[in-house]
């Protein structure tokens, strides 16, 4: 083993002397014009440039290798092709002018390509289109993506759910490397803050051959923002107002890259008072989010590296029933104080046709949850209640906490890229997590214990004339240590098969099929406890199984000049389906639910089309419908499945000397009843929620002033998501909310 580390780093040291440079030009190939600002981007290397003036463009200190090259332009459709390094030869590429919207590179699948070429069908969405739609929070802003929604609890805490699944079901990922931070509970957030994120990607089904355990019901990829081309600066300042909330974040960045190094920092403030229905506020939906993250980077030809940080700190209430009524920000109690830090290391050897990709990260998770019993009041006739604001932000020095747990997560991911062997691109890699849990406060709901992960993986992307197919297999191997208890172990074979064809003109046919798997988590082995924001009492059961799943997923797309349909559909078998059912018994006023296992199918997909008629380019109409069934064998529905819903938007764009990027939208989106709800949930009404949106870009004091300003359930409904953790309350969801928003650019 460490013969082979001397070679590689022996290899990278010597190829540094093998820099090479590539150049061209670009025109538009109706009127062969030279254009000018098209961006050219390498993904495998994390280089682009724009075009001069004069449609020329220039990359330099290149390695040798074969790499897809990216040309986009707004306005034009995107081009992506695969380049040889070294070549004397003049690249010559010509750009079509479409109302298409550019397309990106994907991330989360192996081989970095555009979507239309991609095997599998990955969604894409930029944190620029998310922010304009007003979402408060990035849980909020993910249910704007086809084929996801959010399990709730208030407006701060939110989970992924990707066709019917979520808490370990659905893998997120940051920064390179897999979030761990105690989402076993369903009262538990997604923990990462919209700032500093560039886009996100959601792989809807099962993902085990990338991910391993965990990535049963797909995968959220959040994209970190990229550092600053060579030799270029840039800032910005952003702040967003919310009427609904009283409430506000601001957000501020630099970054810099010049002589192969390059940095990045971020600082972000959220405060947020309790959200008001169109009768009542929610007590205690108040919280308070700071959020840092911070990354450095060093590239010469051969080799790349970064180092990213993120240290995120959130006061989240837990609301419970409706009583104070107030704008106050400092949450009552209960509430939770989360620190999660997220330290990621990111390096790429690049040799002759290969590259060796090594992902190392670690996660420190520190959970507290404090609870009103806890309160030490010995002094408490003498307080006066007209400061009762101030007391509670002195409240965690006077508290114990009733719940702190300590997870600590070290993870790798080492990807060999193997030289191209005719049609064939090929990956292997390995991945792997050492995991602890420490419990400090006064309860315990899960024990302390160690998890370690380890898989190995092989994966080719084949190139047909006619079609493109991916395939590749797994083995997984799990193993939990309970201290002083039980050590179990779960290990499994998982494999996928896609292909990608043309069907017809402008047709384009994907089928997907795969296998994953999930091991029980320590919550559903261990579980003995009350659990906050679910108000229950939770029993393990130290004889559960892996959940074992395969899916078939089918994506049909048309795309020409001016209209886009598509249809995904997909059925999912899972066996050993864990779940929670009541015994009908009560401890601590709770009613108790115990981990049982049955199999289950989940069924349904995404539908809908995107029309932008010729000549009025600039106007828009879509429209897509969503919908999902969850089953057990017996027939009973499985819970926390969505509600079906139908969604319509027209949306404008323009351009005037005095405004650039703008646009507006209305959207309409209806949320049928869901009638198909296990046995412990109740029937949900439909509803229809009306938004709106204006923004653009302006120039001020030489530099890029953007502007939105949106609006939220403009008839100000009542109404309860399915997947809200308050339903069983009766608590509405959030009435009305106005935003305002601006970034600056420095």
């Amino acid at each position: 083993m460490k013969s082979f580390i001397n070679t590689l780093l022996f290899l990278a040291i010597t190829s540094i002397y093998s820099q090479n440079t590539i150049q061209g030009i670009v025109t538009d190939a109706n009127t062969q014009e030279q254009l000018a600002f098209v961006n050219i981007y390498i993904s495998d290397l994390e280089k682009g440039t724009i075009t001069d003036g004069n449609g020329n463009f220039k990359l330099e200190n290149l390695p040798s290798g074969h790499y897809n090259i990216l040309f986009s332009f707004l306005g034009y459709k995107t081009e992506s092709f695969k380049i040889s390094i070294p070549t004397t030869d003049i690249i010559t590429i010509s750009l079509t002018p479409t109302a298409i919207e550019m397309e990106s590179i994907i991330v989360s699948t192996p081989f970095h390509k555009l979507q239309s070429d991609n095997v599998m069908k990955v969604e894409q969405k930029t944190m620029e289109d998310l922010k304009a739609s007003g979402a408060i929070t990035l849980s909020e802003g993910i249910t704007n993506i086809a084929g996801v929604e959010s399990i709730t609890t208030g407006l701060s805490i939110g989970k992924p759910v990707i066709r019917g699944l979520s808490s370990n079901r659905v893998l997120v990922y940051t920064q390179g490397i897999r979030l761990e931070n105690q989402q076993f509970g369903s009262e538990h957030g997604l923990g990462v803050n919209a700032a500093g994120i560039q886009s996100v990607e959601v792989i809807k089904g099962p993902a085990s051959l990338l991910y391993g355990s965990d990535a049963l019901g797909g995968v959220l990829y959040l994209n970190p923002e990229r550092f600053a081309e060579n030799g270029k600066s840039s800032g910005d300042l952003s702040g967003n107002y919310f009427s609904n909330t009283q409430g506000f974040n601001t957000n501020a960045g630099f970054k810099s890259s010049e002589n192969n190094f390059k940095f990045l920092f971020r600082g972000s403030i959220a405060e947020h008072s309790d959200y008001t229905t169109k009768d009542y506020r929610v007590t205690n939906t108040r919280f308070r989010e700071q959020d840092f993250k911070a990354g450095i980077g060093y590239q010469v030809s051969q080799f790349k590296t970064e180092f990213r940080y993120n240290v995120n700190h959130s006061k989240l209430g837990i609301p419970e029933a409706i009583g104070e009524q107030s704008t106050n920000r400092t949450p009552l109690l209960p509430f939770q104080d989360i620190t999660n830090h997220i330290f990621s290391s990111k390096s790429t050897l690049f040799f002759n046709n290969s590259k060796l990709d090594i992902n190392l990260g670690f996660i420190y998770n520190d959970r507290k949850e404090f609870e009103e019993h806890h309160h030490e009041d010995d002094d408490e006739d003498d307080e006066d209640e007209e400061h009762e604001e101030d007391e509670h932000e002195d409240e965690d020095e006077i508290l114990e906490a009733a719940l702190h747990m300590k997870l600590k997560t070290a993870n790798y991911d080492i990807k060999y890229s193997l030289p191209e062997l005719g049609k064939f691109e090929t990956i292997i890699g390995v991945q792997g997590m050492n995991q602890t849990n420490s419990n400090y406060g006064e309860e315990q709901l899960i024990p302390d214990a160690t998890t370690n992960d380890f898989g190995v993986l092989a994966t080719s992307h084949i190139h047909f004339e006619n079609a493109d197919v991916q395939l590749g297999a797994r083995f997984d191997t799990r193993n939990i240590d309970i201290l002083n208890s039980i050590n179990k172990s779960f290990n499994s074979f998982n494999g996928a098969f896609g292909v990608k064809t043309n069907i017809a003109k402008n047709m384009t046919a994907r089928v997907n099929l795969a296998t994953g798997f999930r091991a029980p988590n320590l919550s559903e082995l261990t579980s003995e406890g009350s659990h906050e924001g679910t108000n229950r009492y939770e029993i393990g059961n130290s004889s559960l199984k892996s959940e074992q799943n395969f899916q078939t997923d089918v994506a049909l797309e048309f795309k020409s000049e001016h209209v886009e349909l598509f249809a995904n559909g997909f059925y999912n078998k899972i066996n050993n389906y864990i779940f929670l059912s009541p015994n009908g018994e009560v401890i601590n006023e709770d009613p108790v639910f115990l981990y049982l296992q049955d199999d289950a199918k989940l069924y349904g997909g995404e539908f809908g089309f995107h029309l932008h008629p010729h000549p009025l380019d600039w106007l828009h109409f879509e429209s897509s419908f969503e919908m999902v069934t969850g089953k057990q064998d017996n027939e009973g529905y499985l819970p926390l499945i969505p509600a079906n819903s139908l969604t319509n938007m027209i949306r404008v764009e323009f351009e005037k000397p005095w405004i650039k990027k703008g646009y507006g939208f209305v959207k309409l989106r209806t949320t049928f009843d869901q009638n198909n709800v296990s046995a412990f949930e109740t029937n949900t009404d439909g509803y229809n929620l009306l938004s709106a949106g204006l923004g653009g870009s302006f120039e001020l004091f030489k530099n890029e002033l953007s502007v939105i300003v949106s609006a939220n359930n403009l008839t100000d409904e009542t109404y309860t998501n399915h997947l809200s953790r308050l339903k069983p309350d009766g608590i509405f969801n959030m009435g009305r909310n106005i935003n305002l928003g601006f970034t600056y650019s420095l």
